[in-house]
């Protein structure tokens, strides 16, 4: 089964790592990311740019709504996802809780959905 490991911090918690902090941080969550490829588990995995640069888009009454910003004000902000093949909740569980950012965040695990006839 397919889940979607969603990874949320405060962004500004970069802005007080070290250089060294920030190249650790890095090098682990690509090494988790390389176990987890090895066991068959990784789908994919992405770092997102910072929640300035996004934008949301609507459609109302037929017209495309743009406004600047993420789709909620929260206290923490999605900052990128690994997607994993899990055999259930438990393993996802297992596998989101040794994402290197979980020690500094949170990380929302939700099943993929399978549209049927897709």
């Amino acid at each position: 089964m397919k889940y979607v490991c969603l990874v949320y911090l405060e962004e500004g918690l970069f802005g007080t790592l070290s250089p060294e902090q920030k190249e650790k941080l890095d090098t682990d969550s690509l090494a988790y990311d390389q176990q987890l490829e090895a066991k068959g588990k990784l789908i994919a995995a992405e770092a997102l740019q910072s929640v300035k640069t996004a934008r949301t888009v609507m459609r109302r009454n037929g017209k495309r709504l743009v406004t600047d910003g993420p789709f909620a004000e929260t206290k923490e902000q999605l900052i990128g996802f690994v997607m994993i093949e899990a055999a259930g909740e438990e393993e996802a569980l297992e596998i989101a809780s040794h994402i290197p950012l979980a020690a500094m965040g949170k990380v929302e695990v939700r099943a993929i959905y399978d549209i049927p006839g897709a």
